[in-house]
């Protein structure tokens, strides 16, 4: 390493507290742990950049000039030894540069706006910040079918809108509404009322149409994997089923994710991966005589 190479050091993976992104991957074979481990390093310093402590304009300079990075690593090298190491991935398993592009103009958005007017708007940046990814893992898993791409931005659309769900408070504090404001009109609740943590019936009539949102689009993901590209696809489907959990979670509490935030504990997180890794390597029929509530 050269006194003018940038590192940064890749998550620690035998911590299952940081990510719900993290636990899945301990199930892959080496070679793609290793991928993900550094797609997960790409967009886990990424969004530390707009999630820093420091001002918009600040922030928006870090971001650009890792961008920036970005673009040099494809070109020839970058000073970060992870970008470098990044491109390395997007070779190796034919990653279109694009994506990672768009993610980190998804990571700009959180910089350069804090309201979403229409759903269109926050389907484009759910898709930036989160498709993306899904599209950038599609190529380490491999597929058989060009339908499961379609997997991979619906199920990305479905993990985002639920983690909005989850987070409206935490947002709210730092200013940012993720819900259409189309939608608080519908239901005539206002920024106002979100602002201070409103709970009303307005509100849960509110959360409900947008939770049957992403449950819509759990089940267009679910309609888009085919059925022999399922176990290539277990760290997705763990994710998946991680965050569906999430989503009845908010729904049981009656859409009141004020009084305090919706998690799962890690044991259970963990299981669910176990259980998801084992329903693979099962019987192809041993699922018919298994009831679960579970989207894939």
């Amino acid at each position: 390493m050269t006194a003018h190479t940038i590192d940064i050091a890749l998550p620690d993976l035998n911590s299952t507290r940081k990510s719900n992104f993290l636990l899945p991957i301990l199930f892959l074979p080496p070679p793609k742990r290793e991928a993900i481990e550094t797609i997960y390093a790409f967009c886990r310093y990424s969004d530390d950049i707009v999630d820093e402590d420091a001002d918009t304009k600040e922030k928006s300079r870090r971001l650009l000039v890792w961008t920036n990075e970005l673009k040099h690593a494809f070109e020839g090298t970058s000073r970060y030894t992870i970008l470098n190491r990044l491109v390395s991935v997007a070779k190796r398993f034919n990653i279109p540069t694009h994506h990672f592009l768009d993610l980190l103009k998804g990571m700009e958005m959180d910089l350069s706006r804090n309201r979403y007017e229409t759903f269109a708007d926050l389907q484009q940046y759910c898709y930036r910040a989160a498709s993306t990814v899904g599209l950038i893992c599609a190529e380490v898993f491999g597929y058989h079918h060009e339908s499961t791409k379609q997997y991979a931005v619906h199920l990305g659309i479905a993990l985002q809108l639920t983690n909005i769900l989850r987070d409206i408070k935490t947002d709210a504090k730092k200013g940012r509404i993720y819900l259409p404001l189309e939608d608080l009109r519908k239901f005539g609740y206002t920024e106002e009322d979100l602002m201070n943590s409103v709970y009303d019936d307005r509100f849960r009539a509110l959360m409900k149409f947008e939770c049957d949102r992403a449950h819509d689009f759990y089940r267009k993901a679910k309609k888009y994997l085919a059925e022999d590209d399922k176990p290539l696809f277990s760290m997705a489907r763990a994710m998946g089923n991680i965050y569906y959990l999430l989503l009845l979670r908010i729904e049981r509490a009656n859409y009141d994710v004020f009084s305090k935030r919706i998690r799962l504990a890690s044991p259970v997180k963990f299981l669910v991966a176990m259980i998801l890794r084992l329903r693979n390597k099962l019987p192809k029929n041993f699922h018919r005589y298994v009831r679960t509530e579970l989207p894939a």
